[in-house]
């Protein structure tokens, strides 16, 4: 079953095209990626399939449907830019937004409570919002999100301000949601997150997307050269364009694309010849190199 498509969509603003003939379907029950660099047009896509603004052409259909009206209590959504109200306490700020989407208060009271133990803000339940740190205020507005048990949930930049810890929490609970079948759309620019709990990605740049699909098959088209190299020692062969594109420096180790026709092997034989080697891998591209690589090919054909 989809929970959403979208199909030919297009959004602008005087002569600036936000979205552009944007299409994607979303099956029930999957975490599905939402990403782009900076200005590439996601946040409108979202708030077209919010309903908060409408797009200039194309349809949206929702569960099936084109209008939002009866859809708005089945979709929760966290937006990146917090919706929170300092002055409210915690549990009040939680009970004011399931009411909202008209949910029993006895029921979202224990509910609440539920969440409030679960992401270890229990003890502030009593405190104006306005007292919490970043990373607290967060999981308030996840908690929010989810109160009122969606069917389809939106998270744009989910674990901003949260540390490793709470991160891993969040993530869990994402999990614990997508395997009793709810549909979460994740928008971040956290690329490692998306590879752990991804299986479709939608890449858009400039409003169009450039690359969807499936990400194992993704990385699977963009073949399994890439070489991790740790060393110790001074790596002169890097700098040689007859052995190596390209590579990235990333402090404890190094990122190699190999230059046509050459083999890993050949990276490896010289260097052994050079320095002393900790690591050597060939493994899939990640997803990062794979983002960066797709945009930077889209703007130079533009």
């Amino acid at each position: 079953m989809k929970v959403l498509e979208l199909n030919q969509v297009c959004k602008s603003y005087e002569n600036v095209h936000a979205v552009k003939n944007l299409t994607l379907s979303i099956e029930k029950g999957s975490v599905f990626g939402l990403l782009g660099p900076n200005g590439a047009g996601k946040t409108s896509a979202i708030r077209m399939i919010m309903g908060i603004i409408h797009p200039d052409s194309g349809s949206i259909l929702r569960f099936g449907q084109s209008s939002i009206r009866d859809q708005t209590d089945r979709i929760g959504y966290l937006p990146e830019e917090r919706g929170l109200y300092p002055k409210m306490k915690v549990m009040d700020t939680i009970l004011f937004f399931a009411e909202i989407k008209n949910q029993n208060r006895q029921q979202s009271e224990k509910s609440a409570d539920s969440w409030l133990k679960r992401l270890e803000l229990e003890e502030w339940k009593d405190k104006k919002v306005e007292s919490l740190s970043r990373g607290m205020q967060q999981k308030l507005q996840f908690i929010c999100t989810i109160i009122h048990n969606p069917e389809l949930i939106i998270l744009d930049e989910p674990f901003t301000g949260l540390d490793p810890v709470n991160t891993s929490l969040i993530k869990d609970v994402i999990l614990d949601l997508q395997r009793g079948g709810t549909t979460i759309i994740f928008s971040t620019h956290l690329m490692e997150q998306v590879e752990k709990l991804c299986k479709e990605i939608c890449l858009i740049d400039k409003g169009e997307a450039v690359l969807k699909g499936k990400l194992s098959e993704i990385k699977r088209q963009s073949g399994k050269n890439r070489i991790k190299l740790s060393y110790d020692g001074e790596a002169r062969f890097l700098n040689d364009p007859k052995l190596v594109k390209n590579y990235d420096n990333f402090g404890q180790y190094v990122e190699i694309d190999p230059a046509q026709g050459i083999r890993p092997q050949q990276i490896l034989a010289k260097a052994i010849e050079q320095v002393e080697i900790t690591l050597f891998e060939i493994a899939d591209p990640s997803l990062n190199e794979i983002f960066i690589t797709s945009v930077k090919k889209t703007r130079s054909v533009q």
